[in-house]
């Protein structure tokens, strides 16, 4: 497969600059996923890798090779799209067929018919392939187009929001199967998302996007545990982490709406009065009887397994996760606590985690 490295790369459109400085380090076999909203420069990344756009500054390297003056054929990678990019008058097996009868690759008829029948075995399209795609339904037309991009072996995989279009349980279904073909390949995945549920589930590595800037890499425990700043700590998570603003003093954590909450200060040095923003997952916090923060029940979320009540505390808000059989009513009063440990300090001013912070 492939090892895919970016180094200083800028992308600018005119005067808009789609990719700030990026460093990027993918190993060979790594499913990595790069998150980030509409706008922030993911779909940029893989047309750059994929040979379909010139960097501004940078170098792109695959298997350590400077690949700046080679074309999108010769870095041999699959693009995968959201829109499904099939011949609707074509059966699906002469969509699988396609790729492999390029004048480039000049595959035996012998070979490419043992590809197409494992890759349709692959993705349980068998009795699928006489069908012409027009006739397939979503979940079908994206098994068929990854189906595509498999039958060619390429060296990397770059997927553009592959399952964005299709509904809950189909996308649950295929983020399951994709992580398992990525393993049974060893192949490289670029798959970028706007999901987080997405990105937690499948990537072996994480990179958060914002504004055309790499904001924070690492595994989802690392990611979702220690975020590198406050726009990680509200993009990844559902619900996302708490951030609520105050200061210490007296060894507790005062926030600007008054209430005070036990602190442990195990991360940083921290003096009274400084100002910062308490991070605290959902899960992290507590309702119980003898909590030193007061609150209002303003919504209650049934998610089965369990509930995710919002709580307003002045003119905030914040989110806890309960045991299914709790019993709450919209606007009963209700005391709460935190595990202190599980605190993340990030500074008011910058936003940055203080475990991060130089």
């Amino acid at each position: 497969m492939a090892h895919i490295e970016l180094k200083g790369i800028t992308k600018n459109f005119g005067d808009h600059t789609a990719l700030q400085n990026m460093n990027l380090d993918i190993a060979d076999g790594e499913f990595f996923v790069l998150l980030g909203q509409t706008g922030a420069g993911k779909t940029t990344t893989l047309r750059l890798i994929a040979g379909l756009e010139k960097p501004t500054a940078g170098q792109i390297f695959i298997d350590g090779r400077d690949v700046a003056s080679w074309g999108a054929a010769e870095r041999d990678v699959a693009l995968v799209l959201q829109q499904y990019s099939l011949y609707p008058r074509y059966t699906v097996r002469e969509n699988l067929e396609f790729p492999l009868k390029s004048p480039i690759r000049r595959v035996e008829p012998a070979e490419i018919k043992e590809r197409v029948d494992r890759v349709a075995r692959t993705l349980r399209i068998e009795h699928l392939l006489d069908r012409k795609t027009d006739r397939l339904s979503g979940g079908e037309m994206q098994r068929v187009s990854i189906g595509r991009a498999i039958v060619r072996k390429p060296r990397v995989f770059l997927m553009d929001e592959p399952l964005s279009a299709l509904d809950a349980k189909l996308r649950e279904a295929l983020r399951t199967e994709l992580k398992n073909l990525q393993m049974n390949l060893g192949a490289t995945f670029l798959f970028v998302t706007h999901d987080q549920i997405e990105a937690m589930s499948m990537g072996d590595k994480i990179g958060v996007l914002n504004n055309g800037n790499l904001v924070q890499t690492g595994t989802p425990h690392e990611i979702y545990n220690n975020p590198v700043n406050t726009f990680v700590a509200g993009s990844v998570g559902s619900p996302p982490m708490n951030l609520i603003d105050g200061t210490i003093a007296g060894g507790e954590a005062v926030s600007d709406d008054g209430y005070r909450l036990p602190f442990a200060n195990g991360h940083a040095i921290v003096t009274d009065g400084r100002p910062l923003t308490f991070g605290i997952r959902p899960e992290d916090l507590q309702l119980e009887s003898g909590g030193a923060g007061k609150a209002t029940v303003h919504d209650v979320e049934n998610h089965g397994v369990a509930k995710i009540v919002t709580l307003r505390t002045g003119e905030k808000f914040i989110r806890a996760t309960v045991p299914a059989q709790a019993v709450l009513r919209i606007e009963e009063k209700v005391r709460f606590s935190w595990n202190p440990e599980k605190v993340v300090l990030f500074d008011s001013r910058t936003g940055v985690s203080l475990r991060h912070a130089s």
